[in-house]
């Protein structure tokens, strides 16, 4: 399976959602907490050009936030990128 990373806060209902996605998928992303680790947000803003979360990464390929992960589940083409 393909790591994912996943920019997030605590009170963001967006991610929660993420998350449950990628776990009927057998997925637990990398979390990386702005809460928790808030310099990181100019890491975000470089990575992504921005400020949002959830904003996720499969493999080195910046996905988005929760409405595009959800795009590709429906799209069907979710699965096979978490396989490559």
């Amino acid at each position: 399976m393909t790591d994912v990373t996943m920019y997030s806060s605590d009170n963001c209902g967006y991610c929660v959602l993420a998350k449950r996605l990628l776990a009927k998928r057998g997925i637990a992303p990398r979390e990386i907490n702005l809460d928790m680790q808030p310099a990181l947000r100019a890491d975000l803003m470089a990575r992504t050009g921005r400020r949002t979360v959830p904003q996720i990464f499969i493999g080195d390929q910046h996905i988005g936030g929760f409405d595009e992960l959800a795009l590709l589940e429906r799209q069907g083409k979710l699965e096979a990128m978490l396989r490559d």
